[in-house]
């Protein structure tokens, strides 16, 4: 039932239109719109910025107040208090697990790391300077041609399992990707470590010697994935819905997320960051491109700065600055030239009032390019990383988007093309 109603006056229209309004547990309200199509009406809303598309329990954004809820749980607790599989069935089941399921949870994500050993061969189709980018694309995509087992989307048995699998296989995938690059054999997953020691032994650890995670680093890596989890409804997520809602499998929902997410202005802000930083060269060129960022008529920006959600502080960036320093200090390279260039960045934007006044604060893209870079992790594999944390996001909308009744996604349009002409004789 809706809670109040609003009216719609037209021109040309000789009744009043009603539209019911809703409230949310949080946020501002919303209009139902959908009686406007019987008076031969659409809203016009281009990128959807105001409009919601869907109704969803998972995850809460206020951008204003730098607010970010998983499950009603704010993410600070959540990164200080929780981990990364937590998280995930917090995500796909709506409450934190108990002991007990906590550890049935992390037992089952374990028994689903390795991939069919036919994948292996799949990557052979790419040349070895691919962007990992696109070999994950494409490999996720091939999933179901692997594990069409359980790809009834409207059985809930079904979707857990798909859900188990992508969580579970996404960190093997993402380092088979790297150590294809680099031309070194591929790591089979360990089950006796923990997710994120299990994802650095993957990319960085080889058949000839043991490799020991260092704590602080697998700490570091959880965070990362943690703090990326899910975000509402961004591009990518909405992209795995709509393609959710055309009945496609999971495994193709989840490839067309990556895509999306793959463009610069979505996942690849992280990426754009260690390109910034490269550009600017040398801690001797930094005023030069905080004046071109002030600019107006210049072009330029400065990467990982500010947020277009967040019109506060990115509640995520808290968090990932104390991470980052740690991880900064166990490594002991602070003098790295881009890394210091980094730490100068971000001491302007924290007090130089053109940054300040416009709320242009490190975001977590930032802080996480940085930390990225000191563990050794290559620029061109920052989104793989993104993709490998948001999948529980994007899965945990896609199973709730087939667990309510739903309809294929059809937006519409404003035309404004040629008006019906007949073909010239």
């Amino acid at each position: 039932m809706a809670d109040k109603k609003a009216r719609l006056t037209v021109d040309g229209l000789d009744e009043v239109i009603e539209l019911p309004v809703y409230s949310g547990t949080e946020g501002p309200d919303v209009i139902d719109v959908r009686p406007l199509t019987g008076q031969g009406l659409f809203t016009y809303d281009p990128g959807f910025v105001s409009t919601a598309a869907c109704e969803s329990s998972i995850t809460y954004i206020d951008g204003g107040q730098g607010i970010l809820l998983h499950g009603g749980y704010p993410i600070e607790q959540l990164a200080d208090k929780s981990d990364y599989l937590e998280v995930c069935f917090l995500l796909l089941n709506g409450e934190l697990p108990t002991p007990e399921q906590k550890e049935q949870f992390v037992n089952t994500v374990k028994r689903h790391t390795m991939v069919h050993e036919q994948m292996n061969h799949f990557f052979n189709g790419f040349r070895r300077d691919a962007h990992p980018m696109a070999i994950m694309v494409a490999c996720v995509g091939a999933l179901s041609a692997f594990y069409h087992d359980s790809l009834d989307i409207d059985d809930a048995h079904h979707r857990e399992v798909c859900a188990y699998r992508l969580i579970a296989k996404m960190p093997t995938i993402a380092a088979m990707c790297y150590k294809y690059s680099i031309g070194q054999p591929f790591q089979y997953p360990r089950n006796d470590l923990d997710y994120a020691d299990n994802f650095l032994q993957m990319m960085f650890g080889n058949p000839c010697e043991e490799y020991v995670t260092n704590p602080i680093l697998a700490k570091a890596m959880d965070k990362i994935f943690l703090l990326h989890a899910d975000h509402e409804q961004n591009a990518s997520t909405s992209t795995v819905r709509l393609a959710g809602s055309s009945g496609a499998n999971p495994f193709a929902c989840i490839a067309s997320g990556i895509a999306a997410l793959w463009g610069p202005a979505h996942g690849g802000a992280n990426e754009a960051v260690l390109t910034m930083l490269e550009e600017i060269g040398d801690e001797s060129n930094i005023e030069e491109f905080i004046q071109r960022a002030k600019d107006p008529e210049d072009n330029f920006r400065l990467m990982g700065f500010g947020h277009r959600v967040y019109r506060n502080f990115d509640p995520r960036a808290k968090v990932m600055k104390q991470t980052c320093d740690e991880v900064l200090a166990e490594l002991g390279i602070e003098n790295d030239p881009l890394l210091k260039i980094a730490k100068r960045l971000e001491q302007i934007a924290l007090e130089d009032e053109y940054f300040v006044e416009r709320k242009l604060y490190p975001n977590v893209d930032f802080y996480s390019g940085i930390i990225l870079k000191a563990i050794g992790i290559p620029t061109n594999m920052f989104t793989v990383i993104f993709a490998l944390s948001r999948t529980i996001g994007w899965i945990s909308h896609w199973s709730e988007f087939h667990s309510s009744p739903n309809k294929i996604g059809r937006p519409r349009q404003l035309y404004t093309g040629p008006s019906k002409r007949d073909y010239p004789n």
